[in-house]
């Protein structure tokens, strides 16, 4: 996209806010960068150069812009819709890996060199995975500036700095102000109406996209289907508890028409980049809903569901093996006994917690503790209880590694090898659990009614056939099939 310097320049021109994260603007006259949809009066066209990352731009000696806050601009949704290295290396950036193990386990994740990382990350980026990682270190310090009173030395420290003066540094060359104007500038601010009050011991904070949105299918489903203990929808948000690297931490999610809120409690401050990460991930938050729709739009029996409520998300999920678990008990059953069959686990092999503001009490159980499990304690079929433990057994020996990095294509065969796991469930996982945008259902039943409902072929085959129109973004067309039914999951909870 930044390539592309007439396409945008007319966005800058325009402040087509469609395109902030696609890239981002430098000026080289004043020496700052900003977001497409900068409200600024725009540049001379031969002041600009467009880059690909916050990372790039920051590399190259420019400070983000005071005005547009480039660095709270939704990611770009390009990494979320490829399966290759470099968008592989972008999420687990993302996921905090550099700051936990470094650019080499990094790279031994991805299966290659360093050198190798390296240089596809610069030729696509701008910039390597150091640098890439410094740039969400000091997003994640900043956001703790603003919205905690966390003592600066306590901030660094969370945010990963190895030290006060890499932090102060990183701080005032990243926004040309020093941590303690920031927070003062934040302090000033929060006078403001639509500023959230704080709650002791919490971290609140608001998570950006692009518009439209359409919440209902989004949190509908993952109220619906969730488990009880790990997850709840109270006073308007959707809540749940999160297993992170350094502790864990409960979340709760509010639908908002400019951006979701988010407030966090956390056992360690560390993991605030990852849970903002997963957050994010869950929701599909950096998907672009134009280019979506218009995609779908081209079919002509699928574009009135998509005119009537454009911007649906995939629902997604923040632990890639508990949810293949949950595909599993889910199999040929209704939504409240997938339910029910998920709250026996947490209840006997789940971590507990505490939540103090409302009722969550445990982590999901990890593949390692259901190890343990007695299948004969299990109220399902035998062929059933065999798929589950199996799984178990395969996510816990590392056999089947299942996360935000995962090649799409190997997870699936990884899946369809063990007893059980027929399309449906692949499927399911590969959309919800490893986020591929073209992951299709057509033997799923919802799916075939609302494509005969609609006109469109209702056997899998035919569907199938007929789904290449909608490539690359079935996951998202299934959304809109699905919503064609009266399902609580397509509902925004009450």
């Amino acid at each position: 996209m930044h390539t592309d310097t007439d396409r945008c320049v007319r966005a800058v021109q325009s402040k087509d806010a469609r395109f902030d994260g696609w890239f981002f603007t430098a000026v080289r006259t004043t020496g700052i960068y900003c977001r497409p949809s900068c409200p600024a009066v725009p540049p001379k066209v031969e002041n600009m150069s467009f880059l690909p990352s916050a990372a790039a731009c920051q590399q190259a000696g420019y400070r983000a812009c005071k005005r547009c806050r480039p660095d709270t601009s939704p990611g770009s949704p390009e990494w979320n819709a490829r399966a290759d290295s470099v968008a592989r290396a972008v999420r687990l950036i993302q996921d905090g890996v550099v700051d936990r193990e470094g650019v080499p386990g990094l790279a031994t994740r991805l299966g290659y060199s360093t050198r190798q990382v390296e240089r596809q990350l610069l030729a696509e980026l701008g910039a390597g995975p150091l640098a890439l990682a410094r740039a969400q270190r000091a997003q994640t310090a900043r956001l703790l500036i603003e919205t905690s009173e966390l003592p600066m030395g306590d901030v660094a420290f969370a945010a990963g700095f190895s030290s006060i003066r890499a932090f102060n540094d990183t701080v005032r060359e990243v926004f040309a102000l020093s941590p303690s104007d920031l927070r003062t500038r934040a302090v000033r601010a929060a006078g403001r109406p639509e500023a959230q009050p704080r709650i002791p011991g919490t971290i609140s904070l608001r998570l950006p996209f692009r518009a439209p949105l359409n919440p209902d299918n989004l949190f509908g489903h993952l109220a619906a289907t969730g488990v009880p203990g790990v997850e709840e929808w109270r006073d308007g948000a959707y809540r749940r508890t999160l297993r992170l690297p350094y502790g864990t931490g409960v979340v709760a999610l509010t639908p908002g028409p400019e951006h979701i809120g988010c407030r966090l409690a956390l056992t360690d401050l560390r993991d605030l980049t990852i849970a903002i990460s997963r957050c994010r991930w869950m929701l599909d938050l950096d998907a672009d809903p134009e280019a979506v729709d218009e995609q779908l739009r081209a079919d002509p029996l699928l574009a009135p569901l998509v005119d009537k409520a454009p911007g649906r998300r995939v629902p997604r999920t923040v632990d890639a093996a508990e949810f293949a678990v949950r595909a599993v008990l889910g199999q040929q059953v209704s939504t409240a006994a997938a339910r029910t069959h998920a709250a026996r686990l947490v209840t006997a092999y789940g971590e507990p917690v505490q939540d103090p503001r409302g009722g969550l009490t445990h982590l999901f159980p990890s593949p390692q503790a259901l190890t343990g499990l007695d299948p004969e304690t299990l109220s399902m079929p035998r062929s059933r209880r065999t798929t589950l433990t199996t799984l178990v057994a395969a996510l816990a020996d590392g056999s089947l590694p299942l996360g935000i990095d995962s090649d799409w294509e190997a997870a699936r065969a990884g899946l369809n090898a063990l007893p059980g796991f027929g399309p449906w469930t692949t499927e399911i996982v590969a959309m919800r659990a490893l986020g591929d945008p073209d992951a299709f259902l057509p033997s799923d039943l919802g799916v075939r009614r609302a494509a005969q409902g609609l006109g469109l072929p209702s056997t899998p085959a035919a569907l199938t056939a007929r789904a290449a129109l909608w490539r690359p973004w079935r996951a998202y067309a299934v959304q809109y099939l699905w919503a064609t039914d009266a399902h609580p999951i397509n509902h925004l909870p009450v």
